[in-house]
Formats: C-alpha cells, sequence, structure tokens
C-alpha cells in the first residue's frame, strides 16, 4: 500500500491524466455535439476500417494452426489405420499358418525370412533358425501356400535356403490327377517346368503338381503348383509344361522348415547302386 502511495505521488501528474482521459472517453459516446457527433463517426469508421485487415491476419493465423493439427491428426490416424491393417493381415497369416501347421503330420519349425539374395538366376533365402532350433542341411522349407525350396547351409540360428527359382533346384513331380511322373526345375522366367514327360502322357492345364515319393529330399504330396501351360514340341519326344508356383516369392514373409531327413538306407543303396 504504501508503494501504491508513493507512486501516486510521484507521478501524481500522469495519473491525474489518465484519469481525466478516462472519464473523457466515458462521457464522449454522452455528447450530442454535433461535431462530437461526426468525429464519434469518423472514429468508429476508422475502427472499422483497421479491423478488417486485423481481422485477416488474425483468420490467417488460427487457420494455420488448424490446419497444422489436422494434419498432424490426419497423419497419427492414417498410422493407427495401417497398423490396424497390418495387424489384420498378420493375424490372417497366422491363422493360416495355425491350420497349415495342425494338417501336417511332420513337425515344423517356424522361421520368419531375414534376407534374400540379388542373384536373378540362383535364388536363396535367409532364415532366423538353425541348428539350435533343430534345422539341418537338406530339410524341406515350405509355407502354407506349398512348397518354397531346401535347406543348403545352417550355423547355430541362421539358416540359408535354396528356393525354387533356382536354376540349380531339381525335385521329382508327379500329377496329382494322372499320376504322371516328372522333373520340376526353372528356367529363369516367371514359371516353373515339369520336364521328361511324354507326349503320348495325360497332363492338361489346370492339373495340381505335387512332390513325388522319389525325392530323397522332399516327402510325397507337398503341393508345387498349377499346370498353366501345356504345348507339344515340334521335332521332341516331350511336352512343354509350365507350371504356376502356388508360392508367391515376391511376398514370402514366413514359412516352415520341415523337420524331415529321407530314409538313409535308400539313399545309400541307390547312391551304392549309381556307382558301380
Amino acid at each position: 500500500m504504501q508503494r501504491l502511495i508513493y507512486f501516486m505521488q510521484v507521478y501524481r501528474e500522469y495519473v491525474i491524466l489518465a484519469a481525466l482521459i478516462a472519464i473523457s472517453v466515458a462521457l464522449f459516446p454522452l455528447n450530442d455535439n454535433p461535431q462530437i457527433k461526426q468525429l464519434r463517426a469518423y472514429t468508429i469508421a476508422g475502427l472499422g476500417f483497421l479491423h478488417e485487415p486485423v481481422s485477416v491476419v488474425t483468420e490467417t493465423v488460427t487457420l494455420r494452426a488448424e490446419n497444422q493439427r489436422l494434419r498432424r491428426s490426419n497423419i497419427q490416424l492414417a498410422d493407427e489405420v495401417y497398423q490396424l491393417r497390418e495387424a489384420r493381415l498378420e493375424n490372417i497369416r497366422l491363422r493360416r499358418k495355425l491350420e497349415f501347421k495342425e494338417r501336417s503330420s511332420y513337425d515344423l519349425v517356424a522361421a520368419r525370412v531375414v534376407g534374400q539374395s540379388i542373384d536373378a538366376v540362383r535364388n536363396t533365402i535367409t532364415l532366423n533358425v538353425g541348428k539350435n532350433n533343430g534345422v539341418r542341411e537338406q530339410m524341406p522349407i515350405v509355407s502354407e501356400s506349398g512348397l518354397v525350396g531346401r535347406v543348403v547351409l545352417t550355423s547355430d540360428n541362421y539358416s540359408i535356403g535354396q528356393v525354387l527359382l533356382n536354376m540349380d533346384f531339381r525335385t521329382s513331380a508327379k500329377v496329382e490327377r494322372s499320376r504322371i511322373d516328372g522333373i520340376v526345375q526353372w528356367d529363369g522366367s516367371t514359371h516353373l517346368r515339369l520336364s521328361n514327360v511324354a507326349k503320348t502322357l495325360d497332363v492338361n492345364e489346370g492339373d495340381v503338381i505335387v512332390t513325388s515319393e522319389y525325392s530323397n529330399i522332399f516327402p510325397p504330396g507337398i503341393f508345387i503348383g498349377i499346370v498353366s501351360r501345356v504345348q507339344n514340341i515340334p521335332g521332341s519326344i516331350t511336352k512343354d509344361i509350365r507350371v504356376q508356383p502356388g508360392v508367391d516369392f515376391s511376398r514370402l514373409e514366413e514359412v516352415f522348415v520341415m523337420l524331415y531327413k529321407a530314409d538313409e538306407e535308400k539313399i545309400t543303396l541307390e547312391e551304392y547302386f549309381d556307382r558301380r
């Protein structure tokens, strides 16, 4: 209180002037003098003229802030939608894999594809499972869509798989309907080929191709693909049979390693016979 009294004593002239101005402004609207009315009208018009640009600036700043807020909100919502869509797709994939695993008569080790080669003709994938998970070389790699390939190299926690789309890949296969045997291999195109099938044998478009019991790596009956084209080769005794693989290798993320080893006695006997 003493500070207020001291302030008013020191600046009493300014305090009195401010009080008089405030009283004048308060009485200004009550004066009916024509000149005062005209001055009042000019003042109101001037204030109205100044109000428009000031309001435009204010609205621009407000709209800019609102736009930034909405953009942040849209980004957050888009991210939430993406996460929900990914969770839904993953749930579908995992459900299919669980159903496949339950149907399989062999023990399966779930694996994630954590790397792939960039070789256009000798494609491989890297899996996050290895010897510590029971994975060994030559074990089949499968998915719920069919045959993927085979394990060719292992470490304690990782393994390398040779996939169907590899120039070095071969496996015996058969037509599920007619039981015609052949060899499935890849020639670098978008399809597989079923070779060593004579022109006289019964193979049609739409036939299902599966692994056969003659393979020393894969158990019989694993789905490989669907026959997409059958043509006779001029001057040849065999058919040109193209097979659309069941697995979409461009979207391969999760697979299973089948803990399967072929009969060692059978393999040894066949190798011994081949050496004679």
